[in-house]
């Protein structure tokens, strides 16, 4: 059986029908959004929205992955002050959406998220995104205005909607507000239906990754075989951020899983987290408070369970932690997560401080070190992680699956 690994794309996803048919003129509206930051993780909301507001899907530009070569053409000198790598990069994706398509843009959308959509909510406090990220698209577009407007030199009107995606009751208002001056006749009822759209779409994506994550556990505890976990923030998953350090770790044949993705399947969650539960430790599956009491930001939240998740999964062996260089929501978490991990027997690496240059010769070194101690230690983790789990794992025969 080949080994089994999550897709990494930007697909899009059909919309439904809608109540009114939108204005046929949308249809030919060409809208660019750029490729960055919690886009990886939102991607398919926006997917599922414009599609219900009548744009072809084929008119839906994403930018490229993040590259040097992006941003020396298309955001030379027209970057801001930041020591955010990921937001830094954003200059040329705007650049390219911009100046660098065959056929121009009418609209170009850089959402401000807010607040994040997560399994986590009503389990932690807040599910905040980092302060610089929401801010960044008013950030970078200082630099497309600070001579000139651009946008209005290429007739590209700019869109950036203030959206708290964890509060869907808001954001139907948000949206309208955000969109109604670039896409004449909008409606509030339109708007409301459109973010039902994409919301649907964005679960139905969730859950397809979930599953298969299920299915990449299910085929390792079939063959004893164990795989990596890679915890890192959603915009690591681009090539030019995180280098693609996992794709050099499954090229050696190791499943991988990505903290986002891991499943939430009932039986599963009740089985690890069980004796947790009734000793009154937490009180559900996804409460993290025994870990992190400040549950604030969405990610930080995620990476925190995740990195409990791993320590009760026998087949999770490996845990590979990247971040971002000077990353401040990060570096509280390296010392928690590493713990957490290694105090159960489970391989931990990091990466830390990744920035616009990838470094090859580090990266394969680190890598082969990895492969290494999987090849020596991977076997006895299962083992010895397998003799202290609760009975009746559900990944096991004999166990009846359950959602």
């Amino acid at each position: 059986m080949s080994i089994l690994t999550l897709p990494r794309r930007f697909a899009r996803t059909r919309s439904g029908g809608s109540a009114a048919p939108p204005p046929p003129e949308r249809a030919s509206l060409r809208v660019g959004i750029p490729r960055v930051l919690n886009l990886w993780s939102t991607h398919q909301f926006w997917c599922g929205l414009f599609g219900a507001l009548g744009i072809d899907q084929r008119n839906l530009i994403f930018s490229n992955d993040t590259s040097e070569e992006q941003g020396r053409q298309f955001g030379k000198g027209r970057g801001t002050v930041d020591c955010c790598y990921p937001v830094k990069c954003m200059s040329g994706h705007y650049g390219e959406l911009v100046f660098g398509q065959r056929h121009k843009l009418d609209i170009l959308c850089s959402p401000m998220v807010y607040t994040l959509p997560s399994f986590l909510s009503g389990h932690v406090a807040r599910s905040l995104t980092c302060p610089r990220v929401m801010a960044a698209p008013e950030n970078i577009k200082a630099g497309f205005l600070k001579e000139r407007d651009v946008f209005a030199e290429q007739g590209i009107r700019y869109a950036t909607p203030f959206v708290s995606l964890d509060e869907p009751r808001l954001v139907p208002k948000q949206i309208y507000e955000g969109l109604r001056d670039v896409l004449p006749g909008l409606t509030p009822d339109e708007a409301a239906r459109a973010v039902a759209e994409g919301y649907r779409a964005l679960n139905a994506f969730n859950d397809k990754l979930r599953a298969k994550s299920r299915e990449v556990l299910q085929w390792c505890a079939d063959h004893g075989r164990g795989c990596i976990l890679v915890v890192a923030r959603p915009y690591h998953m681009d090539p030019g951020i995180g280098h693609e350090i996992e794709v050099d770790l499954q090229a050696q044949g190791y499943p991988i899983l990505w903290a986002q993705y891991l499943p939430i399947d009932a039986d599963l969650m009740q089985w690890a987290f069980g004796p947790d539960l009734e000793a009154g430790i937490i009180k559900s599956p996804f409460d993290i408070r025994d870990v992190w009491p400040s549950s604030y930001s969405s990610n930080t939240n995620e990476i925190l369970w995740a990195a409990k998740v791993a320590a009760r999964i026998p087949w999770i062996t490996c845990v590979v932690r990247m971040s971002s260089y000077e990353c401040g929501m990060d570096q509280p978490t390296y010392t928690p997560v590493q713990q957490i991990i290694e105090r159960s027997g489970t391989l931990f690496f990091s990466f830390q401080d990744l920035d616009s240059t990838k470094p090859s010769g580090s990266v394969k070194i680190r890598v082969e070190t990895i492969t290494h101690y999987l090849e020596k230690y991977a076997a006895s983790i299962v083992e010895k992680k397998k003799a202290v789990m609760p009975p009746r794992c559900p990944l096991l025969p004999g166990v009846p699956a359950t959602t």
